[in-house]
């Protein structure tokens, strides 16, 4: 038991961390049900907004940049967290006004769009930051290593599992306890009734794909000193999305939760045992969980079930 419950624990870290990259996914699948395939460049801008705000970017040679550089790194990093998925959130709201037009058409239409999206925000990104790899840092005292009941862990992933849990609770409170929140969930079941009870639509679909985006540019930017940043990592981060997101059950809050601490779990766990599979026993986990419920684990009947 001794030797299996670190990589417990680091499983359980990396299926909050997976949480909080497919929160933004499923909600803009369970409102506006499209599949967001640019979710993961969004991850990335977000890393990289942050990776500028930190180093001051182009104006770090101006006065300006240079007073900015003489705030302790704690407060730069604070900001950058705040920056990032803002700016990601700005670009994921655009992005979905370049999606209206295809709204009422074949889903085909809004996947091909995003996919599109996908590779113009990763070929930005290798023009404005570079095509090589490069490493977000992170303030002193959340750096290094710390003794927990006798083993050593990574000091930043235990902050980050702790701020994973906290923004899952936040999103939960805000979709649960606001009225905001409950349009958001409200549209999530029957957007024609919402329109019907005279809220706007459009207003809707505009906020929630951008609070999807901003999710997962804050993803991006806990995520980023763990995992390094490089303009494809986007990649890395779909994928694990969607999965989640057919393993919950599509438009599931908890569902969400639930699936990113299995997926977590799975990958954690036989990555110790078995390294080489670590990455296929998601899929594996997928098939056996849809195989049963083809829904998901708390998953309903929705239009990509037609």
């Amino acid at each position: 038991m001794q030797s299996i419950l670190p990589h417990l624990i680091n499983g359980l870290t990396l299926g909050l961390l997976f949480a909080l990259i497919a929160l933004g996914f499923t909600l803009i699948v369970g409102v506006m049900e499209v599949i967001n395939l640019a979710h993961g460049s969004l991850f990335a801008l977000g890393a990289y907004f942050a990776l500028t705000t930190i180093s001051g970017g182009p104006l770090a040679a101006t006065e300006f940049g240079q007073w900015w550089l003489t705030f302790p790194l704690g407060t730069r990093y604070v900001v950058a967290a705040i920056v990032g998925p803002l700016l990601a959130g700005l670009v994921g709201a655009f992005l979905e006004i370049c999606l209206r037009p295809t709204y009422g058409k074949a889903s085909l239409y809004g996947l091909l769009l995003t996919f599109g999206a996908a590779l113009v925000l990763e070929e930005s990104i290798r023009l404005v930051w570079g095509a090589g790899e490069q490493n977000l840092r992170t303030p002193g005292p959340i750096t290094g290593a710390v003794l927990i009941g006798g083993m050593i862990f990574s000091t930043y992933k235990v902050y980050a599992a702790a701020f994973a849990i906290f923004a899952i609770l936040c999103v939960w409170l805000f979709l649960e306890k606001t009225p905001y929140g409950a349009i958001i969930k409200a549209g999530a079941h029957d957007s024609e009734m919402v329109r019907a009870l005279g809220y706007d639509l459009g207003r809707l679909r505009l906020f929630v794909f951008g609070f999807g985006a901003a999710l997962a540019g804050l993803a991006g930017v806990v995520m980023a000193p763990i995992w390094g940043l490089r303009p494809h990592i986007g990649l890395d981060v779909v994928i694990p999305a969607f999965l989640i997101i057919v393993i919950g059950g599509v438009g599931s809050f908890w569902g969400a939760v639930i699936a990113s601490l299995l997926v977590g779990l799975s990958v954690g766990l036989t990555g110790a045992f078995v390294p080489a599979w670590s990455m296929v026993s998601m899929y594996i986990l997928l098939i056996l969980i849809v195989g049963f419920r083809a829904r998901g684990l708390l998953g309903r009947k929705s239009a990509l079930e037609n």
